[in-house]
């Protein structure tokens, strides 16, 4: 098969578009023909080293996480697929022709959605579901604080905590307010404005996708016994809030919520833009241009 292949750390550019040994599914696993593989922030600092402390990587390697594609075949003991559904999930190893997956971890794409919008939304809408459910533990009547709520991430998550009852406020820029209330916010701040984040008053929690400085603001803001979601790690002063329950989480694999956001998507109650399309030769200007910022998702076709 075709893949991109990084043999060590570095710019865009070490992602070389070569030859590579086709893999085989093992039991419990599905052999994927990729049609589409989404890029994300995530793929680019393991390019580079920037996550080798955490997360070393052997090489040669093969990065991506979001697939969609048909099924090419089915390792021993997986039921419930046929050669040929059009699937999609999130697995190691994405910017590929052929990928495998377990099969608890895959889900038939919904009728009436494009197999390039499926294959970049796994990893935002896991992220996004779990930064909810199970980082802030969003409640009914709730009030929430999300940053970077027009993100990738961000904008899934508001409709997550939305559906889950809760009244969100989001931390956004101040070009980007009413954006924020068209999406279903219950109110907006400029998280630049000193004068906004003064004002916040407490909340029930925080849900926040940016990090830094503005998360170390952020927890004092938080109502004793409050959650604090941190999808970019726990605030460097966390320890100076020791009545708030901090989340620092990695995202993982769900088939069921990739299913329940892939139909709202489909049925228009949650907008997901594929921001730039290219082919999957073309991995390293997808990186280039994905971390200059200033785009949205990508994704590449195989």
């Amino acid at each position: 098969m075709k893949a991109v292949v990084l043999h060590a750390y570095g710019p865009p550019s070490n992602l070389k578009y070569e030859d590579f040994a086709d893999p085989s599914p093992n039991s419990g696993e599905v052999l994927v023909r990729v049609h589409a593989a989404g890029v994300n922030p995530i793929d680019w600092k393991i390019r580079s080293g920037a996550t080798a402390r955490m997360w070393p990587t052997t090489f040669p390697a093969i990065l991506g996480y979001d697939f969609a594609g048909t099924v090419q075949a089915l390792g021993a003991d997986v039921s419930g697929f046929a050669v040929g559904d059009r699937v999609f999930g999130r697995t190691p190893a994405c910017y590929a022709e052929l990928t495998t997956v377990k099969a608890s971890e895959l889900a038939k794409v919904p009728d009436g959605l494009d197999l390039i919008v499926a294959g970049g939304i796994a990893t935002p809408v896991t992220t996004a579901d779990q930064l909810i459910n199970e980082a802030v533990k969003a409640q009914p009547g709730q009030t929430i604080l999300l940053t970077g709520a027009l993100g990738s991430v961000g904008h899934v998550a508001l409709f997550a905590a939305l559906q889950a009852g809760a009244k969100v406020i989001a931390g956004v820029r101040l070009d980007q307010i009413d954006q924020a209330i068209a999406l279903g916010a219950t109110a907006a701040i400029d998280v630049n404005d000193p004068t906004d984040l003064a004002n916040l008053g407490t909340v029930d929690a925080v849900a926040d996708t940016i990090g830094g400085p503005l998360a170390n603001k952020l927890l004092a803001h938080v109502k004793p016994g409050g959650n604090f979601g941190a999808l970019t790690g726990p605030p460097s002063d966390a320890a100076l809030h020791p009545t708030v329950n901090v989340h620092a989480f990695g995202s993982h694999p769900d088939a069921r919520a990739i299913l329940h956001y892939a139909e709202a998507i489909r049925d228009h109650k949650l907008k997901f833009a594929i921001d730039l399309l290219l082919p999957l030769a073309s991995a390293a200007e997808a990186h280039t241009k994905g971390e200059k910022g200033g785009i949205g998702k990508i994704v590449l076709t195989a």
